[in-house]
Order: structure tokens, then C-alpha cells, then sequence
């Protein structure tokens, strides 16, 4: 069911809502290679084969399943990265800068040149990577009571501490850096970030479960955890000024857009939000996936139209039109995908769980098939 038929002529924007500012190098265009779709794949064969997502597939063109990393046209995949020994946690692409940084939970920060896609360097963090964000010259990279922040520029690395257990999100808002961990608290630095100085800002509790996710509103912070609920805390005085629930299971994925926020859970569900006023946010939509959802993330196509990704636990991404919620593709992993970045120049990446990040790019003048 689509937002527009549940509340009345109220619709999402379209168009250019979830355009990326920055610019992304021409050097991203990494390795471009041709889509592995068979061309005799019949279009119902929605399966991918995973004896071919293995590399051994027999039975080339004759084989019943896909032969391929997607479904649907308007994108395509350009490279993929190997290199990571266990699950993406996280993918920044700084602005201007020709290099893709990925963080794991083998305890690597890699980075990758954006000509040849090949690592040209590792560090040895010495523990897991929980979550990984760039803001300017800066990457943060959430880890086990801390956040490591290394500027690319001067190669300057320190630690902020504060953090109890892993931090699973980050966030930038105004001047602040903000870190929820895995003891539900959050931590808030108020930075210059020309100086590379954060000062202890505030730190927000009320969560009873580990802090998983982050949304940015005009005014507000909205935060998801493990405990089922959504937490929205006004920026100005940092209180808590609402929770909301309706959630099942814990609540994996925030998106803000408009006067929309989008909300995904482990209960199957999309949710979306509404409120009008500013405060008293009701669901106005409940979009069931059929699987545990993961991540969200929303973007422009190369025509300029909104896009919804929702990962899910049954190792796919689907990508939603909106506001009718109508699937136009999928994506399909070895495992799990947590990991979703949009670039600039209709690029976008994923990383999952089996440590595989995949450079993707939208295409134009292609019809969408549903």
C-alpha cells in the first residue's frame, strides 16, 4: 500500500530528495565490467544459482536459475572488492578524495584506490569495526569503547572515549559527532573540524538496548535500538521528547526524509512515519518485506527518481519506488548485506557479511522493470 493511499493527498517528495551534494571522483568508476546476466535467463528466474555465486556453476546458459548479482535495469554492478576476511561494517567515501575506505569486524581498515580498486593500504585496528562514517577530511571508525578518527589529510589519528562496549552507529549533526553504543547509551562531541578538537557535548540515555541506527530531522535525533522503540531527542536541550513504538523486534535502520522518517525492523517490516506538527509521530504506512530488515538507505536513480534500498536476512537488497512501495529490483549476496552508501555521480555501494564490498552504478534511459 502506498503513503499516498493511507494519508489522504499527503505524499513523499519525488524527484530530488535524496541527492548526495558531494562530488565522487571520475577515479570511482572502478574496473567497469559488463553485467554476468545470461542473456537466455528467462525474466520469471528471480533465483540467483549458488553454484555460479560460488564460481561453479555447471550447467552455464542451460542452468533453471540467475546467473547474475541483480534484478532489474537502471543500475549495474561495476567491481567488486575482495580483501575483507569478515563482514563490512561500514563504507565512507570522503568528498574529493579518490580513495574508498571500508572497515570490518576482522579488525582491518582498508582503503582502496579508485582507479584500479585495488587495497593500497591496511591497518590492523586490533579489534572489530562497528561502524564506519567520513565527514570532510575526517573518517570516524565506531569500535569497542571508542572512536578512532584519522584525518586523510595530515594523517593525524587520536581516540575519543566515552562509548560503553561497540559503537554500531555514528552520526554528524550541526557541529557534533554522535556515537550510540551497544549499553544503549549515546555519546555526543561537539567538534571543529578544522582543528581536529572534540569536547564532551552530552551524554543521552534511555535506550535498554544497544543503539543501532540513526536518523537526522531539522530540529531532532531520531535513534533506533535493539529494545523496539525509536527515540527522538531535541538537539537544542538534548531531552528525549518522544518514543515511539510499534516496532516488534529490534529496529535496525533510519531514514529521514521531508516530513517522513522510515524505519525498518527485524519484525519484517518497513514503517513509515508522519507528523505534521512536529511531534506526535503515528505510522501512516507498514510495508512488510517478507524478511528480517537490516538496513535502509534512500537515494536519486540516474532519472532523478526516489529509490528506497531495504537489505534483508535473506542475503538481498530490494530497491522500492516511492511512494507506492512497488519493487523495480534486487540485489542478491553470498550473505547478508548491512552495508549500504550512496555516492556522488550515481554511484552507491554495498559490503556484507562475508567481507565482499561491491561498487554499483545507476544507468540512464533504461526501463525499469517491476
Amino acid at each position: 500500500m502506498g503513503i499516498n493511499e493511507v494519508h489522504g493527498r499527503r505524499q513523499l517528495p519525488r524527484g530530488n530528495v535524496f541527492r548526495r551534494d558531494t562530488k565522487l571522483s571520475q577515479a570511482a568508476s572502478v574496473n567497469p565490467r559488463k553485467s554476468s546476466s545470461v542473456s537466455t535467463i528467462k525474466p520469471e528466474q528471480n533465483t540467483p544459482c549458488k553454484y555460479w555465486m560460488s564460481g561453479n556453476c555447471l550447467r552455464g546458459e542451460k542452468c533453471w536459475y540467475l546467473h547474475s548479482w541483480r534484478r532489474g535495469d537502471g543500475f549495474a554492478t561495476l567491481a567488486r572488492l575482495e580483501g575483507h576476511k569478515k563482514a563490512v561494517r561500514g563504507i565512507a567515501h570522503p568528498s574529493g578524495f579518490d580513495k574508498l575506505y571500508s572497515g570490518s569486524s576482522d579488525g582491518t581498515l582498508r582503503m582502496w584506490d579508485g582507479y584500479t580498486g585495488k587495497c593500497v593500504h591496511l591497518t590492523n585496528l586490533g579489534d572489530e569495526v562497528g561502524s564506519l562514517i567520513t565527514e570532510g577530511p575526517l573518517v570516524f571508525i565506531g569500535m569497542k569503547n571508542v572512536v578512532k578518527v584519522l584525518n586523510i589529510h595530515s594523517e593525524v589519528e587520536f581516540n575519543l572515549k566515552g562509548p560503553i562496549g561497540q559503537v554500531f552507529a555514528m552520526t554528524v549533526v550541526r557541529d557534533m559527532l554522535v556515537a550510540g553504543a551497544q549499553n544503549g547509551g549515546i555519546t555526543a562531541w561537539r567538534a571543529s573540524f578544522e582543528t581536529n578538537t572534540f569536547q564532551p557535548a552530552a551524554s543521552l540515555e534511555g535506550h535498554v538496548g544497544a543503539v543501532k541506527c540513526f536518523a537526522v530531522g531539522e530540529k531532532t535525533l531520531f535513534c533506533g535500538s535493539v529494545d523496539h522503540t525509536i527515540r527522538v531527542w531535541d538537539l537544542d536541550t538534548f531531552r528525549c521528547i518522544e518514543t515511539l513504538n510499534g516496532h516488534a523486534a529490534a529496529v535496525t535502520s533510519l531514514v529521514h526524509c521531508g516530513a517522513y522518517l522510515f524505519s525498518c525492523s527485524l519484525d519484517c517490516t518497513i514503517k513509515v512515519w508522519s507528523a505534521p506538527e512536529g511531534w506526535n509521530w503515528e505510522v501512516v504506512c507498514t510495508h512488510n518485506v517478507g524478511s528480517g530488515a537490516l538496513k535502509l538507505c534512500g537515494m536519486n536513480d540516474a532519472e532523478n527518481e526516489a529509490v528506497l534500498f531495504c537489505s534483508c536476512n535473506d542475503n538481498t537488497v530490494r530497491l522500492y519506488e516511492l511512494p507506492s512501495f512497488v519493487e523495480r529490483g534486487r540485489i542478491f549476496s553470498k550473505r547478508e548485506v548491512k552495508v549500504i552508501e550512496r555516492g556522488s555521480e550515481n554511484l552507491f555501494f554495498t559490503g556484507d557479511d562475508n567481507g565482499s564490498l561491491t561498487v554499483w552504478k545507476w544507468q540512464k534511459n533504461l526501463k525499469k522493470t517491476h
